[in-house]
C-alpha cells in the first residue's frame, strides 16, 4: 500500500462527511464576515440619527442572526470534525495494531521499543492533526479565496485582482517560504524527540538496573542533554513562527489599508453609500482568519511526511495481514471477553497431525560485518517428532539459530524449510507451525485463565483443563482464592518464576503447534524447580518436534540428538551416548551438571 493509503483511503470512505465539515467551516467564516459587515453598516447608519428606529431594524436583526449563526456553526463544525477524525483515528490505531501484532518477533528484532512507541503515539497523532489543522483549513481557505475575489469583482474587477494577489501571498508565497525554512528544523526536532523516547524507554524498563549500577545520575545527565538539543530546534522554530506571524500581519494590514482607500474612492467617485465604508473595512478582519491558518497548516507537512514514511515502511516490511488474519487479530484485543470466541477445533486437530519437519541448508546470518557470521554454514534436518538439544556457551549462535527457525530473521545465505515450505512462504502463518517457550514469557495483566487462553482463544473448556493438568497447574489454581480468575498483575509478578513458566507452558500446549522451541526456559530457577519444570515440559510435549536450546545439560540424555555450537558453527553432534563415548569436551561439560554421574563412573572403573 502506498503512503496515500494512510490518507486518501480514509478520505474516500468519509468523503461526504468531510465535505460537510468543510462546507460548515466556510459558512462559519461567511457568518463571521457578515457579522462585522452588518455591524459596520449598523454603526454608520446609527451615526446618521435616522428619524425612525425601524430603519435600523433589519441590520439589528442581521447582527443578531449572524452572531448566533457564527457560534452555532462553529460548534457544529468542531463537533463534526472531531467526530469524523476520531473515527478515522480509531481505524488507524486498529490498522497499526494489526500490522504490528502478527510480526511481533520481527518487529522486536528490527525496531527499538521507543521507536514503536513513537509510531503509536506521535505518528498517528500527526495524521489526526493533518485533517483538523491542514486539510480542512486549507480547502476552506481556497473556498473563501474564490468567494472574496468574486464578491469584490462584482464591485470592481481591478481591485479584486489586487486583493487576490495579496491573499495569494498569504496562502501560497508565505506558506511555501515557511515550509522551506522549517523542513530541516522539523526533521532534526523529530529525530531528537525519537531519541528522547528511546531514553525514556530505557529509564522505564531498566530503572532497577540503573539504580543498582549507580549510573542513574549519568543517565539523567544524558537525558537532559538530549532534551536540551531538542529544545534548541524548538526555539528556532518558535523564532521562525514569530517572523512569519509578523509578515502575515503586515500583509493583512496592507489589505485593510487598500480596502479603506478603495472604499473611500467608491464613496466619492461611484456614489457608494457612505454607510458601507466601515462595513467593507471591518469585513477584512474575520475573513483574514480563513487565510492565516494556511501557513501553519503547510508548516506541518514535513511532520506528516515523516510519519507517513515510517508507517508505510513498517507496513511494507511486515506485510499487511489479510482480512481473515485481521479478524483473528481483532479477537485478541479483548482479553476480558476471550471466552466468547467460536470453536474451531477441527483445524487444530488436523494441524497437529500433519507430519512436521525442519530442514536447514547451509544457513548463514550476520548482524554487522558480512564475514563475521553469528550462524555460519549450518545444515540440520529434524524429523517429525524428534527431540533436538542445541547447546553451547553464550554467543555461540544458539539464539540466532532459533530466531531464524521462528522467522524473526531471514537467512542471508541458504534456505530454511518447515514442512517443505520456506519461511518466506509461510509468512504470518509460521505461528501455526512453531511456538516458543522462552526465558521470560510475557504474562498480561489479566486473569490467569485469559493468559492461558491466549494460546488459542477458540479452545474449549475441556481443552483448557487438559493443558492445565499437563502443565501441573491444578494444585496452584485450587490454592488461589479466585481460582483461574486470579489476576496476574503486571508481567505476572504475583507468581514465582517457576509458576510463570508453567502458565506459559500451558499457553504453548493450548496453541498446539507441531513444533515447539524451548529457549532456555529454566534460566534463573533454583535447581529443584528447574528439574521439576524440565520433567513437566518433556512429559507434556511428547510426540511433538522439540528444539531445546540450553547451556545446562540437565536431562539432556532424553534428547534424540544433541548439537553443540561454537562460534556460529556445529562443533560436534550426535546422540548423548555417542558424544559421551567420543568427546572428552562433552564428557567434561556433562560432569559439571551431573557430579553424581562422575562418581558412579569412577566407582565402575575401580570395580
Amino acid at each position: 500500500m502506498s503512503s496515500q493509503g494512510w490518507v486518501m483511503s480514509y478520505m474516500r470512505v468519509h468523503a461526504f462527511r468531510f465535505a460537510g465539515i468543510i462546507a460548515i467551516g466556510a459558512l462559519t467564516l461567511l457568518s463571521a464576515g457578515m457579522l462585522t459587515f452588518t455591524s459596520g453598516f449598523l454603526i454608520s447608519k446609527a451615526a446618521l440619527r435616522p428619524e425612525n428606529i425601524l430603519m435600523l431594524y433589519v441590520p439589528i436583526v442581521g447582527v443578531r442572526a449572524f452572531g448566533i449563526g457564527r457560534s452555532v456553526l462553529r460548534y457544529v463544525e468542531r463537533l463534526q470534525a472531531h467526530d469524523a477524525v476520531l473515527r478515522v483515528l480509531s481505524k488507524m490505531r486498529v490498522r497499526l495494531y494489526r500490522t504490528l501484532e502478527p510480526q511481533a518477533l520481527q518487529l522486536k528484532s528490527r525496531h527499538q521499543t521507543g521507536d514503536l512507541l513513537g509510531m503509536m503515539s506521535d505518528d498517528i497523532e500527526s495524521l489526526q492533526n493533518m485533517y483538523v489543522r491542514t486539510i480542512f483549513p486549507g480547502i476552506t481557505a481556497l473556498i473563501m479565496y474564490g468567494a472574496v475575489v468574486c464578491a469584490l469583482g462584482w464591485f470592481d474587477m481591478s481591485f479584486a485582482m489586487l486583493i487576490a494577489v495579496y491573499i495569494l501571498i498569504l496562502i501560497v508565497i508565505v506558506p511555501i517560504f515557511s515550509l522551506l525554512m522549517t523542513r530541516t528544523f522539523q526533521k532534526r526536532l523529530k529525530s531528537n524527540q525519537s531519541a528522547l523516547y528511546r531514553h525514556l524507554t530505557d529509564a522505564v524498563l531498566g530503572l532497577s538496573d540503573l539504580m543498582i549500577s549507580g549510573r542513574a545520575s549519568e543517565f539523567v545527565n544524558q537525558y537532559e542533554e538530549s532534551e536540551s538539543q531538542a529544545a534548541v530546534y524548538e526555539r528556532k522554530l518558535s523564532r521562525h513562527k514569530r517572523y512569519i506571524g509578523l509578515i502575515t500581519q503586515t500583509v493583512i494590514g496592507l489589505i485593510v489599508a487598500q480596502m479603506a482607500i478603495w472604499a473611500t474612492s467608491q464613496v466619492g467617485e461611484n456614489g457608494m453609500d457612505a454607510t458601507l465604508l466601515a462595513a467593507f473595512i471591518l469585513v477584512v478582519i474575520p475573513l483574514a482568519d480563513a487565510f492565516i491558518p494556511v501557513t501553519d497548516a503547510v508548516q506541518r507537512i514535513p511532520v506528516y511526511q515523516e510519519s507517513l514514511q515510517r508507517l508505510t515502511q513498517l507496513e511494507q516490511s511486515t506485510g499487511y495481514p489479510n482480512k481473515e488474519h485481521a479478524q483473528s487479530s481483532q479477537n485478541f484485543t479483548d482479553l476480558a471477553s476471550i471466552n466468547d470466541f467460536s470453536n474451531d477445533d477441527q483445524f487444530f486437530i488436523e494441524k497437529a497431525t500433519r507430519p512436521p519437519a525442519i530442514t536447514l541448508k547451509e544457513i548463514c546470518y550476520s548482524y554487522h560485518e558480512p564475514n563475521e557470521y553469528a550462524v555460519n554454514n549450518i545444515s540440520i534436518e529434524v524429523k517429525s517428532g524428534q527431540k533436538i538439544a542445541i547447546i553451547g556457551r553464550s554467543g555461540a549462535g544458539k539464539s540466532t539459530l532459533l530466531k531464524l527457525i521462528q522467522g524473526a530473521y531471514l537467512p542471508q545465505q541458504g534456505q530454511i524449510y518447515i514442512q517443505g515450505k520456506t519461511i518466506a512462504e509461510w509468512g504470518d502463518q509460521i505461528t501455526e507451525q512453531v511456538s516458543v517457550l522462552n526465558q521470560k514469557p510475557y504474562l498480561f495483566d489479566t486473569s490467569l485463565l485469559n493468559n492461558i487462553r491466549l494460546g488459542r482463544p477458540t479452545a474449549t473448556e475441556e481443552e483448557v483443563r487438559q493443558v492445565i493438568e499437563q502443565a501441573q497447574l491444578s494444585e496452584l489454581i485450587a490454592s488461589l482464592p479466585e481460582g483461574d480468575q486470579t489476576p496476574m498483575r503486571e508481567a505476572g509478578q504475583r507468581f514465582s518464576g517457576g509458576e510463570r513458566q508453567r502458565i506459559a507452558l500451558a499457553r504453548v500446549l493450548l496453541q498446539n503447534t507441531p513444533i515447539v522451541i524451548l529457549d532456555e526456559p529454566t534460566v534463573g530457577l533454583d535447581p529443584r524447580t528447574e528439574r521439576e519444570l524440565i520433567h513437566t515440559i518433556l512429559q507434556s510435549l511428547q510426540g511433538k518436534t522439540l528444539i531445546w536450546v540450553t547451556h545446562h545439560l540437565l536431562e539432556v540424555q532424553q534428547m534424540d540428538h544433541i548439537i553443540f555450537m561454537d562460534q556460529g558453527k556445529i562443533a560436534m553432534q550426535g546422540t548423548h551416548e555417542h558424544l559421551i563415548d567420543s568427546s572428552e569436551r562433552y564428557r567434561r561439560l556433562y560432569q559439571l551438571d551431573h557430579p553424581q554421574w562422575r562418581q558412579r563412573t569412577l566407582e565402575k572403573v575401580y570395580t
